[in-house]
């Protein structure tokens, strides 16, 4: 097992170069890097050449993708053009808030899409199969941003003009009454909503086929003929083996789930790494936009990996040895 763990890191390591070198100079559609410091009052001409020299970026692009990688290597991962903070304190104040959001709205996706996908491959054909299978495909064909603003629209506008408990509709506490874990809660859902509810729409879909191809294995019509009920093959054998598909869509959708919040961050004014980018994006500020652009590539890597591992613990058929 870890000497499969250790071949995948290794071989990992030049496809993350070679991702980050096209992102890199991908970003030089939007101009030379050197204009986001041309665009700050924040330090003076003198200081804005010395920077210019001190990041390469009057160097070739190749050269100052390798300075840029130095950086990274070393863990010190630059500087912002924009604020002029260390990227990786301002990557590390907004993460923790990114990483809120995304768990909890993994676990409304998880809520809702497990008993839901399993409920109807089991009711194949019925009502609720039909009404699942439609909201499954509405859901998932609406962009993040018009279920954002539609949530906003029901939940903190209209309730409000009803007279009825309204949710907030934007950031992450009441700047009034200060963070706590309550208002966290209470601003936290509508954004979680906002992900959850497409993303259960894709886990539901895939988790209904894996069901239902499960259902017609040999082994469910053995266990039925044994007088086992339906509930208990389903619960403990048919769940296990359905399992891989799920484990399968969530290592390849959790790194689009980090990058599907940063839409609706901005949506809701959420303080995570969505408005971070955003705004390095207005600001030109290219250490910024490149860093986070470079975590979200290594997400993708981990996540696989970490789901070709889930799949020996889910199915004993499966080694790595």
């Amino acid at each position: 097992m870890w000497g499969y763990v250790i071949r995948r890191v290794l071989g990992a390591i030049p496809f993350l170069i070679l991702i980050t070198a096209v992102i890199f100079y991908l970003l030089f559609a939007l101009g030379a890097p050197s204009w986001g410091l041309e665009n700050t009052n924040l330090v003076s001409p003198e200081e804005k050449a010395q920077l210019v020299r001190l990041y390469g970026l009057d160097k070739p692009r190749y050269l100052q993708y390798l300075y840029w990688l130095r950086t990274i290597v070393s863990g010190r991962w630059g500087y912002s053009f924009h604020t002029g903070q260390p990227v990786l304190d301002l990557v590390g104040s907004h993460l923790e808030n990114t990483l809120i959001l995304m768990t909890t709205a993994f676990l409304l996706t998880m809520a809702i899409s497990l008993p839901l996908g399993v409920l109807s491959a089991v009711r194949r054909y019925s009502a609720l199969d039909h009404l699942t299978t439609v909201l499954a495909f509405a859901f998932q064909s609406t962009p993040a941003y018009v279920i954002s603003f539609a949530l906003i629209w029901l939940f903190a506008v209209k309730l409000k003009s009803w007279g009825l408990p309204a949710l907030p509709p934007g950031q992450m506490y009441n700047l009034l009454r200060g963070p706590s874990p309550l208002e966290t809660a209470k601003h936290i859902v509508l954004p979680a909503l906002s992900i959850a509810l497409p993303s259960a729409a894709i886990y539901i879909r895939y988790l209904r086929a894996s069901v239902l191809e499960e259902l017609g294995q040999d082994y469910v019509r053995t266990a039925k003929a044994k007088g086992l009920g339906e509930g208990l093959i389903v619960r403990r054998h048919v769940l296990r083996n359905s399992g891989l598909a799920v484990v399968t869509v969530a290592a390849m959708h959790i790194p689009l789930l980090f990058t599907g919040a940063f839409i609706v961050e901005n949506a809701f004014s959420w303080p995570g790494m969505g408005l971070l980018f955003v705004q390095a994006v207005d600001a030109t500020d290219y250490p910024v936009m490149m860093d986070v652009l470079a975590m979200t590539s290594a997400l993708v890597v981990l996540f696989n990996l970490l789901a070709d591992l889930s799949y020996a613990l889910l199915d004993p058929r499966i080694s790595y040895g």
